[in-house]
C-alpha cells in the first residue's frame, strides 16, 4: 500500500454524509468512520471493533480512548513530518481528550468529516495546526 493509495481512498469518501458512528461510504460516517472506512480498503479488516461512543464520550470518559487506538494500530508520526496518507489526531481543548481525525493528501490539506457537514477536504490551517496533538501513518505503507 502507498500514500498515494491511501490518498485515493479517502478522495473517494468525499460527499458522505456525517451520521455519527457511521462508516458506509456515500451512506455515511464520523471522523472515526471515514479512519475504519480507509483502513478496510487499504489494510484490510479492521484490527479491533469500535466501542459505542456518544457524541461526548471523550469528555464523559476523561480518557485518551482515540489516542490509545492509534497507537495500537498504527505507527507514530512525528508532528512536523507528517506526510499524505498519514491520520491526524486532534484535541479541541487543551485539558480534555484528543477526539477528531483526519487523513492528510498533502502536508498542507486533509480530508475530514465533522458534524452538520460532508466529508470534504480542507485546509490544515492556523485552527487545524494549533489543535494537531498526533500523526500517525497507516501499517505497512510504504514511501
Amino acid at each position: 500500500m502507498t500514500r498515494a493509495d491511501i490518498v485515493a481512498a479517502a478522495r473517494r469518501w468525499r460527499g458522505t454524509p456525517y451520521v455519527h458512528q457511521a462508516s458506509l461510504i456515500q451512506v455515511g460516517c464520523d471522523c472515526l468512520g471515514l479512519v475504519r472506512g480507509v483502513w478496510r480498503d487499504v489494510v484490510g479488516d479492521e484490527p479491533e471493533m469500535a466501542p459505542p461512543y456518544t457524541p461526548d464520550w471523550a469528555e464523559a470518559l476523561n480518557a485518551e480512548t482515540l489516542l490509545d487506538a492509534a497507537h495500537r494500530h498504527f505507527r507514530v508520526v512525528a508532528l512536523s513530518d507528517f506526510r499524505e496518507g498519514d491520520v491526524l489526531l486532534f484535541r479541541f481543548r487543551e485539558h480534555l481528550p484528543a477526539k477528531h481525525l483526519g487523513i492528510a493528501i498533502s502536508t498542507t490539506h486533509m480530508i475530514h468529516a465533522h458534524a452538520g457537514a460532508c466529508v470534504a477536504e480542507v485546509a490544515i490551517g492556523p485552527h487545524w495546526r494549533k489543535t494537531l496533538v498526533a500523526a500517525f501513518a497507516f501499517p505497512g505503507v510504504t514511501d
